[in-house]
């Protein structure tokens, strides 16, 4: 064989090699823009103060764009309570019907009684970031499993009274906030540590709502995302 013709048959091979490439990123990449459910990689980074639910579902929809996910309406997975003369708002009406799939393109829940129910499919290995990655959980440093919620197991507010919610989002310094185990994992075996949503309030020196009470207690200020559309 001519050097030319082995040029040839080098390129004709590294082309194939290019395009074998090509064709395997390709399905990651599709399975992030048909996403509809995430946890955050990172929160704000003011605790709790979220700038009320317009700023965290705006910090969703940022991440989303960022990771191919374009064309949907981002909500977080938040509750508020009544305060001010304003109603309370429930986390679970919030998202949509659902189905819900993650980064990988795996089905989380249904619909909105699934998700709420023993049967969905949220767990560390599933509830993904927007980049498809796990969150570091129980027994992992450093631990950031817990996810701001603000809502009771079923995704309902809690009532007026007992803050649950910093603020209804506004605050890094009063309050608490309803925390969930994105791995399932707590202290104790029991349906509150497994819980995804309703696992247990802040706490910490600055009372529970700013950035270093939510790590003291394993967190990040994390939220959940959910395509609403």
């Amino acid at each position: 064989m001519s050097a030319f013709a082995r040029d040839i048959s080098h390129l004709g091979l590294l082309s194939a090699v290019a395009l074998f490439a090509g064709l395997a990123v390709q399905p990651a990449q599709a399975q992030s823009a048909n996403m509809t459910f995430f946890v955050t990689s990172a929160g704000p980074g003011k605790g709790a103060d979220l700038g009320g639910l317009d700023g965290a579902d705006k910090h969703c929809a940022t991440l989303a764009a960022a990771a191919g996910a374009t064309g949907k309406t981002w909500h977080a997975y938040l509750s508020t309570q009544a305060a001010d003369g304003k109603p309370a708002v429930n986390a679970r009406d919030r998202i949509g019907k659902g189905p819900w799939q993650n980064a990988k393109g795996v089905v989380v829940a249904r619909n909105v009684a699934d998700l709420h129910s023993a049967a969905n499919n949220l767990s560390k290995q599933t509830s993904l970031s927007e980049n498809g990655e796990v969150i570091n959980g129980r027994g992992e440093t450093p631990n950031r499993h817990d996810a701001l919620t603000g809502s009771q197991a079923d995704g309902t507010a809690f009532p007026a009274g007992e803050d649950r919610t910093c603020k209804n989002w506004t605050s890094a310094t009063q309050g608490a906030a309803m925390l969930g185990h994105i791995d399932r994992i707590g202290l104790r075996d029991d349906d509150a540590s497994k819980s995804w949503n309703s696992a247990h309030p802040s706490r910490g020196p600055d009372g529970g709502c700013s950035q270093s009470d939510l790590k003291s207690t394993g967190g990040d200020g994390l939220l959940y995302c959910f395509a609403a559309n």
